[in-house]
Parts: C-alpha cells; sequence; structure tokens
C-alpha cells in the first residue's frame, strides 16, 4: 500500500531542466510530442539543445508548440521538427521511420510518450484494433522495432545505458491489473468497458518494456516503463465529469510527468541491469511492482507464466506486414 501512495504524492524530483545536463548533439523522438506532458519534455531537451523529433499525426499542433516552445526559449541551441505519424495506423509507421532515418543515422531516446485513455466504446484503429491497445502498444511497438537500427548506432559510440527507449504506463498497472497478468483472450475480443482496454495497453506497455530489454539490453540499449504520474493533461478528456472533478486533487501539473520521463531517460542512477524495470514519479525505481505481474514477464520453466511473451508474440503477428 506504501507503494501506492507513494505514487500519489511523491518525493520532490531529482532531475529537472534546471541540472539537465547539455544535449547538444543528442537526437530524440517523442510521441505525442505536441500536448501535455510530451510538450513539456520536448521543451525541456530542446532547452537543453537537443535535437527533437515531435512525432504525431497534426502538423497543425506541432507547428504551434513549436511556435510556442521557441518563443519562450530564446537562448537555445536546440532544434525541433515536425515527424508525421499515427500511431493508430500501422501504415504511417515505417514512412515516419524512413523519413526520420533520410536525415538521421542515431536516435539517443526513444520517448513512447502518446497515448490514449477511455475513448467512446467501440473506437478502433485504421486496422481495426482495440484503440487503446492500437495506439499505446501496438504503434509504438511497430515503431520502436524499426528504429533499432538508430538506436543500435548510437550506442556503440556511448557508454552502455546511455541509449534508452522509455514506455509509458499507469498507476492503473498496480490498481487494476487482474492476477493472471492480463487475460490473453481480451486481445481478439476486447471487453466493452473501455478502463479495462486501458489497463490491458498500460500492462502491454510494460511487458513490451521487459521484451526490449531482453532483446537490446546486450546491445547496451535500456528499456524501461514508467507511471508518468497523474496528471492534468488532455489524457483524461473521455472520462466523466464526475471522475474528473473527484481526482482533481489529486492531479499535478503536466511538467511533473515530464520530469519522471526525463528521469527514466537520463539519470546515471539506471544501469543495463535496470532493464524491463518499472519507475515511479518523479524518477525512483518501484519498490514492490506486483509478484504476478513479475510472474507474467518469465517463462515457464523459470517459474512463471509466460503471458507477457504470448502478448509480445501477438503484437508481432500484428505489425509483421508493416514492418
Amino acid at each position: 500500500m506504501g507503494a501506492t501512495y507513494s505514487q500519489f504524492f511523491p518525493p520532490k524530483p531529482s532531475l529537472t531542466e534546471a541540472n539537465l545536463q547539455s544535449q547538444e548533439d543528442k537526437v530524440f523522438i517523442v510521441t505525442g510530442g505536441y500536448s501535455g506532458v510530451g510538450f513539456e519534455l520536448c521543451r525541456i531537451l530542446y532547452q537543453a539543445g537537443g535535437k527533437v523529433y515531435m512525432a504525431g499525426r497534426s502538423e497543425a499542433k506541432a507547428e504551434d508548440a513549436i511556435s510556442k516552445i521557441k518563443a519562450s526559449e530564446t537562448t537555445s541551441t536546440g532544434k525541433l521538427v515536425f515527424l508525421r505519424l499515427s500511431l493508430d495506423d500501422l501504415t504511417t509507421i515505417k514512412p515516419a521511420v524512413e523519413t526520420f532515418t533520410s536525415s538521421e543515422s542515431n536516435l539517443n531516446v526513444l520517448f513512447n510518450n502518446a497515448g490514449v485513455s477511455n475513448p467512446p466504446k467501440g473506437s478502433v484503429s485504421a486496422q481495426g484494433h482495440e484503440l487503446q491497445m492500437a495506439t499505446n502498444c501496438l504503434g509504438h511497438h511497430l515503431l520502436t522495432q524499426l528504429l533499432l537500427p538508430a538506436l543500435r548506432k548510437a550506442a556503440r559510440n556511448v557508454n552502455s545505458a546511455t541509449v534508452r527507449v522509455i514506455w509509458l504506463s499507469s498507476i492503473a498497472v498496480d490498481l487494476s491489473a487482474p492476477k493472471t497478468g492480463m487475460n490473453l483472450s481480451d486481445l481478439e475480443n476486447p471487453p466493452s468497458n473501455q478502463q479495462h482496454n486501458y489497463v490491458n495497453s498500460k500492462i502491454g506497455n510494460w511487458f513490451l518494456a521487459s521484451s526490449l530489454a531482453t532483446q537490446v539490453g546486450p546491445e547496451g540499449i535500456l528499456s524501461v516503463t514508467v507511471n508518468p504520474g497523474n496528471l492534468e493533461t488532455g489524457l483524461l478528456r473521455h472520462i466523466p465529469r464526475i471522475v474528473g472533478i473527484v481526482t482533481a486533487p489529486l492531479l499535478y501539473d503536466a511538467k511533473m510527468g515530464a520530469y519522471t520521463e526525463l528521469w527514466a531517460g537520463f539519470t546515471g542512477d539506471l544501469q543495463i541491469d535496470d532493464g524491463g524495470k518499472y519507475l515511479v514519479p518523479w524518477g525512483r525505481l518501484h519498490p514492490n511492482p506486483r509478484s504476478e505481474l513479475l510472474a507474467a514477464m518469465k517463462a515457464k520453466e523459470e517459474g512463471g507464466t509466460g503471458v507477457a511473451a504470448a502478448f509480445v508474440e501477438y503484437c508481432d503477428k500484428q505489425t509483421a506486414d508493416f514492418q
């Protein structure tokens, strides 16, 4: 209970724009970078001199966000670039990666920041998948796999665990994950309860982070998942108004969530052996992850349930035709 309580009332962040080192000559991608937490993260990275690709579907919203950041950070040597992609349409992912790699050979940190929560019932992606699973998991999984060459190239020239992939989870994982880790039958037959589908997608992000850590950890790339915090952002726009009123006293400014992601992306406290771990606000290792979720990320021969591996296999199959 203490671990959950501390996620609602975290200690002060230890890494902010005030003490982030210069990021000149570093390249970043932030999905969902023109609003909410993503906007604040892009602002901080730009202020530190980084080259930041704001990935999303709306060029108009991105250009507006870029103008606002540049107006507030007039002395920065950083760069901001719009990268067009729609995570809920898998046909857009590979062209976006090709656009990126036509200009960049290295990628230092990929922030899989974008997400959707509790959209109207029946919402589906361009390929017919439940929208939250499609956006939060399938789109990010495909994007990450296609960007591995750029991440690997960056990792060859820096210390181990410096190149990173950050996946966003939620406190809902602690509060609502089923004892099985995930009901795999939900993937083919999503329930009508959209909060249930949201929880599945956030568990899925942890499973994908853990799987990627195994895949690329030996190459010095760190993959972790984070609960960014309970935040007042557009992610809540679909929830019932009464829920927003009740939870308002527990919500923090979006900038605080950016600090969680910032810590995940840059702290020296994380090493390659921390790959696949779960981080909590405003930048700490989760002190007591749920045992059934840890078991889900182990194979049966290792004493686990193998649920996470089955989920990753599902994601591989759904994205295979778009590689």
